[in-house]
């Protein structure tokens, strides 16, 4: 049990740089004087990077089944990276830094949610309990975050990101490397597995969902501050967010029972609707950060049950990849739609209208969701 401990140790640390990254980006090009356009090209193309990176290094992973030394390596490599990144000014060296975070960095995310469901499941724990701690490290860093970048300024980011990349380095160090499947991988098992129709309705479904909450998390900071909030209270949201992210991944296990994975995504949808909807009528910065409460029972149950299902579904030895293929989706493929169009249209017509338009995808997908479970309640292997 002492590894669990080092790993949710790690999950705050880590989680923490990740928030310095995913959160605090886009504020950090906003004041080196980057529109909102150039900004969603940046994280698009950033995010095209991603849909190459994640699935090689977890096809890495899991071909020499380890996942703790590819871990180490991402990280060392992203630290140097990442610091350089937040004391860079102009467009040029922004953008390859950019570049490289998301060909080294953004691959540890899944990597790293594989670690901790296949550690969970070895030791007999609930996984909500150990991502959780991630939750935890999220929320305590985008409160340290905002308030440093507020009274030290916005390049005090460089030096957060040192620290806590560290931390994170040191902790992996004392992970104990992963249980793998005996089993050898077969590009063949992969190759069945994602053409059969569960898979791709199921991935489809993701993906769609997905989009909307990435324009959140892109545009949350810009959207604030367009209300007339600061950098502290953007922090502030991040960690009402991920406060609230800690209480649902300790309780999701209640709630998502095997075979019902779909009845809880497509309730996540539904209270993604009712949160843009509410986001894009406040004038208020404040109320807006109050609304991130419902990041518990949308983000939460949507990704901790998408989770489940995958790790019902695909074969046993393709765990990281598969977990990668999910993060692709979530963090990739949805990232270059959401960054790309969300920009313009903050430029173009403003974030109160960029957020009804999420609810309306946010009903979409969950139609989509209703209409999966009929098809398979019918028998269809939907």
């Amino acid at each position: 049990m002492r590894q669990v401990l080092f790993l949710r140790a790690y999950n705050y640390f880590y989680f923490s740089l990740f928030a310095l990254f995913l959160s605090f980006l886009p504020i950090y090009l906003a004041e080196r004087d980057i529109s909102a356009t150039n900004i969603g090209l940046m994280l698009g193309l950033g995010s095209l990077i991603g849909v190459v990176s994640q699935p090689l290094w977890g096809m890495i992973s899991d071909k020499y089944k380890v996942v703790k030394k590819v871990l180490l390596l991402l990280i060392a490599i992203s630290v140097v990276i990442g610091g350089l990144l937040y004391r860079s000014t102009e467009l040029v060296p922004l953008f390859v830094g950019i570049s490289l975070m998301y060909f080294f960095f953004m691959p540890t995310d899944p990597l790293v949610e594989s670690f901790n469901y296949r550690v969970s499941r070895h030791y007999k724990v609930h996984f909500g309990s150990i991502r959780m701690y991630g939750a935890l490290g999220f929320a305590m860093a985008s409160s340290i975050i905002g308030y440093a970048g507020k009274h030290y300024g916005i390049g005090s980011l460089a030096v957060l990101f040192l620290v806590y990349g560290i931390i994170t380095l040191l902790l992996c160090s004392l992970l104990a490397e992963v249980p793998a499947a005996s089993k050898p991988i077969a590009i063949r098992d992969f190759g069945l597995f994602i053409k059969s129709k569960q898979t791709l309705w199921f991935l489809g479904l993701v993906l769609f969902l997905a989009v909307p909450h990435r324009l959140n998390d892109n545009y949350i900071g810009l959207y604030i501050k367009s209300l007339g909030g600061d950098v502290q209270l953007v922090g502030q949201a991040w960690t009402v967010m991920t406060i609230i992210e800690v209480v649902f991944f300790a309780i999701s296990h209640y709630f998502i029972k095997p075979g019902k994975e779909l009845a809880v995504i497509a309730a996540a949808a539904s209270f993604y609707v009712l949160r843009f909807a509410l986001s894009a009528v406040v004038t208020d910065p404040a109320s807006l950060m109050w609304l991130q409460l419902l990041q518990g029972v949308s983000f939460v149950l949507f990704y901790a049950a998408s989770i489940q299902y995958l790790y019902a579904i695909i074969p046993e030895e393709w765990k990281a990849t598969g977990q990668t293929v999910l993060a692709v989706l979530l963090f990739g493929v949805s990232s270059i739609v959401s960054a790309t169009v969300g920009g313009w249209f903050i430029d173009q017509y403003g974030g109160s209208k960029l957020y009804g338009a999420m609810a309306f995808w946010s009903l979409a997908a969950m139609l989509l969701c209703l209409f999966i479970m009929l098809k398979q309640k019918k028998g269809d292997p939907a």
